[in-house]
C-alpha cells in the first residue's frame, strides 16, 4: 500500500505554487528568484569568465519552490548534478535500515560475525588486514571516529610499509588515474592498498574525530556483505524506489563518468580560466559520494528521512540524528552532520559541485540548494566563501518567505 500511496503525495505536495500561505509576510516566487540572483550576481561580479551557478529547491508548510540562477533559464528541478558527499546520508540509512531489521549491529566490531551468519562483516584476508580492525565498530565508522585512513583526501604516509611505493605521499587516487583515467577502484583494492601499507587517520579508534570517505566506502561494503546486494541495488531497491526517487543514479564504472540527462555542467574557475569538469571517475567514492540526483528527489529524500517516512523509522532517525561535537559548531552523528544554522543533513563537494542538504524540524522545511562551478581562485579559502555564500541565501530566503 505503502508504494501505491507515496507518489501520490508527493505530486500533492509539489502541486504548491506561488502563493506564500497563511501567517507570514506576502511573497512570490519572483521574489525568491531575485534574491538569488541578486547574492550571485554580488558573489560574482569580480570574477572574468566566471560561469555556473546556484539553484535551491524548497519543500516548506508555505509550499514547494524551485528557483535558480546563472543556469540557463531551462533548468528545472528534474536536471541532474553530483551530490557528492550527500550520499553518506543514503549509506548511513542503508545501513540503519539493516540495524532496524535486526541483520546487523552497529555496536559490533568490524570483525564480528554478522547476526545468524559464520560471517565476519568485513572479510577475514590480507586486503582487510587495516591498522586497529579489531578495536572498530560499525557506528565509529558512521560517526567518522574509526580512524580509518581517508584516501579521498590524503597523500599516503611515509612509513616502513609504505616507503617503497611507487605512490608514497602522493594521493593513491591521483597516481592511479594518472595512469588509466577510467579504471575502476574497487573495496578491495583501497582496503589493500590501506593494509598493506598501514596507513591509519589516528588511534585509538573511537577517541577522536576524523572526517573518512574512505571509511564510508568500508560501510558500503558492509551493506554488500549482509544483505547479499550490490551496494548500488540495495540502495535502488530498499530507499530509491519505494520513495519514487526514480531520478537518482549510482554510477560504479569507471567508463561510466558523465550524468544523465538532462543535467547541469559543472565547472572550475581558478585565475580567470572557466574548465568544463563535468566528466569523472566516481569509482573511488561508491558508497561516500558517487551519487547523481536531481534537486526535487534530493529535497524529497530530505523531508521522509527526518520525518521517519523513507523506511528508516522515526525513532531510527532521532539515533542518527544524536552527534558528537565535529570541530567548530557542528555535530556529526550517523551520517548526519547538525548545526543550528542549517539543521540536520549534509554538505557535498565533487569538483563542479557543491551542495547542501538540510532539514530544519520545528519549521518543516527541507531544502537543497547546489552550486554547478568551484570557485577555486584562492583555492580552499574560495571554496569557504562560496560555502557562506550558499548559506547566507537560505537565510536571506527563508526570512522573505517568514520562516
Amino acid at each position: 500500500m505503502r508504494k501505491k500511496i507515496l507518489p501520490a503525495l508527493i505530486a500533492m505536495m509539489f502541486l504548491a505554487g506561488c502563493g506564500s500561505g497563511s501567517g507570514g509576510p506576502e511573497f512570490t516566487q519572483e521574489d525568491l528568484q531575485k534574491i538569488l540572483a541578486s547574492e550571485w550576481q554580488v558573489f560574482s561580479q569580480d570574477k572574468a569568465n566566471f560561469g555556473g551557478g546556484l539553484a535551491m529547491q524548497i519543500i516548506s508548510p508555505k509550499g514547494a519552490y524551485f528557483i535558480s540562477t546563472g543556469m540557463g533559464e531551462d533548468v528545472d528541478n528534474t536536471y541532474r548534478f553530483r551530490t557528492a558527499s550527500v550520499t553518506k546520508t543514503f549509506t548511513a540509512a542503508a545501513v540503519m535500515l539493516l540495524h532496524q531489521r535486526g541483520k546487523l549491529n552497529i555496536e559490533d566490531k568490524i570483525t564480528a560475525n554478522i547476526p545468524n551468519t559464520n560471517t565476519p562483516y568485513v572479510p577475514n584476508s590480507t586486503d582487510y588486514d587495516i591498522p586497529n580492525k579489531d578495536e572498530i565498530t560499525i557506528r565509529m565508522i558512521l560517526m567518522h571516529r574509526a580512524g580509518i585512513f581517508d584516501l579521498s583526501n590524503n597523500s599516503i604516509v611515509d612509513n616502513a610499509a609504505s616507503h617503497n611505493e611507487p605512490y608514497v605521499n602522493q594521493n593513491y587516487f591521483g597516481y592511479r588515474l594518472a595512469q588509466d583515467a577510467n579504471h575502476s577502484f574497487t573495496f578491495d583494492e583501497l582496503f589493500g592498498v590501506i593494509a598493506r601499507d598501514k596507513q591509519y587517520a589516528f588511534e585509538p579508534p573511537g577517541s577522536q574525530y576524523d572526517y573518512s570517505d574512505t571509511g564510508y566506502c568500508l560501510l558500503g561494503l558492509i551493506i554488500e556483505r549482509v544483505s547479499g546486494k550490490s551496494y548500488e541495488d540495495f540502495v535502488r531497491d530498499e530507499l530509491l524506489a519505494p520513495n519514487n526517487l526514480l531520478n537518482t543514479t549510482l554510477p560504479w564504472q569507471g567508463s561510466d563518468q558523465t550524468l544523465p540527462a538532462p543535467f547541469v555542467p559543472g565547472y572550475l574557475w581558478m585565475n580567470g580560466t572557466l574548465i568544463d569538469v563535468t566528466l569523472s571517475n566516481m569509482t573511488p567514492y561508491v558508497a561516500n559520494g558517487n551519487m547523481i540526483t536531481t534537486p526535487l528527489d534530493l529535497a524529497t529524500w530530505a523531508k521522509l528521512l527526518f520525518t521517519g517516512k523513507a523506511g528508516v523509522t522515526i525513532d531510527t532517525v532521532e539515533m542518527m540524528k544524536a552527534g558528537l561535537p565535529s570541530g567548530g559548531s557542528s555535530a556529526y552523528g550517523l551520517g548526519v552532520n547538525f548545526s543550528k544554522k542549517t539543521g540536520y543533513g549534509h554538505d557535498g563537494k565533487h569538483i563542479g559541485y557543491m551542495t547542501m542538504m538540510y532539514y530544519i524540524p520545528e519549521k518543516d522545511i527541507a531544502y537543497v540548494i547546489f552550486s554547478n562551478v568551484w570557485d577555486y581562485g584562492n583555492l580552499i579559502d574560495s571554496l569557504l566563501v562560496q560555502d557562506l555564500l550558499m548559506t547566507d541565501a537560505v537565510g536571506k530566503i527563508f526570512s522573505r518567505m517568514g520562516l
